[in-house]
């Protein structure tokens, strides 16, 4: 079964989610945005293998670790989509404009796409590009589980901002409607930011998008 473990980092306590396979103890770390320390001590507690990076989207608090820990392990990144490539090239300057430590920018192993899938051990996940809060972003569903990990698309009772460059509400918007209602309201999502919710609380509750 797919497991999974989030570990807050950075100074905008971003949801890095490390999920593996619990028959083969393979792992991935979706988002390592920073504080790749306390993320590897996390794997290494668990005593995982980890064979993968996977990129929600490319802005600093969610990539900015990510090419110093694929350079470091040998590890390939793996999405988001390439609209966000201008993102992975400006993620020096986007640390220096944070006060993040040094980041590198790259080109993933492979992007993504809508439909896609990525496995981790005997786990597969499903692909969804999910745009409008950056235009590559990509959410990974995992069925199994009843889990979405979604990045900055949707919050416990807000939504991804739209006002960084190449951001659209009305796309965001329908990201959400058309690519995570279909996943069931009983799917719990990890958002890049705050505590778990569901879709169905989301449709229910959330003033954005509830009722849609």
């Amino acid at each position: 079964m797919l497991q999974y473990h989030t570990v807050p980092v950075t100074a905008f306590q971003q949801n890095a989610s490390i999920v593996w396979c619990d028959v083969t103890g393979d792992a991935a770390i979706i988002d390592p945005g920073g504080d790749i320390d306390a993320l590897l001590d996390q794997v290494r507690q668990r005593g995982l293998n980890l064979k993968a990076i996977w990129l929600t989207h490319a802005h600093i608090d969610h990539a900015g670790g990510a090419g110093e820990l694929a350079r470091e392990l040998g590890l390939p990144i793996i999405g988001p989509q390439e609209g966000d490539q201008f993102w992975i090239d400006g993620l020096p300057q986007q640390s220096r404009m944070f006060n993040f430590p040094p980041a590198l920018a790259f080109t993933p192993t492979r992007w993504l796409h809508d439909g896609d899938t990525v496995q981790i051990g005997n786990e597969t996940l499903n692909v969804r590009h999910c745009p409008g809060h950056t235009p590559g972003h990509v959410v990974f569903h995992a069925p199994q589980i009843d889990r979405a990990f979604v990045g900055d698309v949707l919050f416990a009772g807000s939504i991804g901002r739209t006002d960084f460059p190449r951001g659209d509400h009305q796309q965001l918007i329908d990201s959400i409607v058309q690519r995570l209602w279909p996943m069931g309201d009983q799917t719990v999502f990890i958002p890049g930011h705050g505590p778990e919710s569901t879709f169905g609380r989301e449709r229910r509750t959330n003033p954005y998008v509830g009722n849609t």
